[in-house]
């Protein structure tokens, strides 16, 4: 089950706020998980594959730009 409500943040702070101590402090600590697991240099699944993709060899880099020369002269005609 699954319920989706709207809360503006002013309200969601002023809920916060009334939480006992504890509770805050359990809720501090869950919301920095994510913020440390990211500090700790761990990767996501879309920058892994970012970084495992094709790179250009410097020769194909310069026919690119050669490419790319010829095609913007034969716009600008």
């Amino acid at each position: 089950m699954e319920l989706k409500v709207e809360i503006a943040f002013d309200e969601l702070l002023h809920v916060v706020r009334q939480l006992p101590e504890d509770k805050r402090a359990i809720l501090k600590k869950e919301l920095n998980k994510k913020e440390v697991r990211y500090k700790e240099g761990e990767l996501t699944d879309f920058q892994k594959m970012l970084l495992n993709g094709p790179v250009m060899s410097d020769e194909q880099y310069k026919n690119y730009k050669d490419v790319r020369k010829h095609f913007n002269k034969w716009r600008t005609k």
